[in-house]
């Protein structure tokens, strides 16, 4: 049984790891063909996707400089996620605030 166990994790994640150079493979295209903004927050999502799931294949793999590069570059996306958050929430917040009341004589 422990045989069959560690056949299915081993398929599990070289799927995971498949589908994360899919999808980086994606982004990359339709950021090179302007379908895509480069900038924008579906790519930097899928960017992070793909690089945590090849994290995960590499350091499951015993590919430590993969393993290393993935991490690094999902950290990137963590930092690069949290300031699209950071930036919605503060815009968030100025759309609540109430508008400035006219000054007398105006």
């Amino acid at each position: 049984m422990r045989g069959r166990r560690a056949v299915l994790m081993s398929t599990f994640i070289t799927i995971i790891g498949t589908a994360g150079a899919v999808v980086l493979l994606l982004a990359y295209a339709m950021v090179s063909s302007g379908r895509m903004s480069a900038d924008g927050l579906p790519y930097q999502l899928l960017n992070f996707g793909g690089a945590a799931t090849l994290m995960i294949n590499s350091a499951y793999h015993s590919a430590w400089p993969s393993a290393i590069l993935n991490l690094v570059w999902s950290g990137i996306g963590v930092w690069t996620l949290s300031r699209f958050v950071a930036r919605r929430a503060m815009a968030r917040r100025h759309a609540a605030e109430p508008a400035p009341a006219p000054a007398h004589g105006q």
